[in-house]
């Protein structure tokens, strides 16, 4: 991987992330390294172990929920909307920020504070 084309390009590296996750077996389920929820158990963003590195997955939410934990999936069959990126490339100096959602709303997280996380061996992490 060009790694000063992976800085420059968010669209390049959700594409790297996107094949990464694609080629695990078991739909990924066995590369989860991290899961990060809010404080009312709403998933908010996962990471997984690839070939390519840690992926970073926020599944993407248009409008909250209320008090239901309901995954805003398209009617045509896809698969629901995800925020990728490779977790351990260099980025723009100040972009930290990774983008989150759950259902109580948008939030952003610390790419640093995520990659601490998991060198830290943390396997499920709650942030309010």
């Amino acid at each position: 991987m060009d790694m000063g084309t992976a800085v420059g390009s968010h669209d390049l590296r959700a594409r790297q992330a996107d094949r990464a996750l694609a080629s695990l077996p078991h739909g990924g389920h066995d590369a989860i390294t991290l899961r990060v929820q809010c404080g009312k158990s709403h998933h908010v963003a996962t990471v997984y172990d690839t070939a390519a590195g840690l992926v970073y997955a926020a599944p993407v939410r248009a409008r909250s929920h209320g008090s239901f934990d309901l995954p805003d999936e398209p009617h045509s069959g896809h698969q629901p909307r995800r925020w990728l990126d490779l977790l351990e490339v260099p980025t723009p100096a100040g972009d930290d920020a990774l983008p989150a959602w759950c259902d109580c709303g948008h939030r952003t997280l610390s790419r640093a504070e995520v990659r601490t996380w998991v060198a830290e061996g943390e396997h499920r992490v709650i942030v309010d």
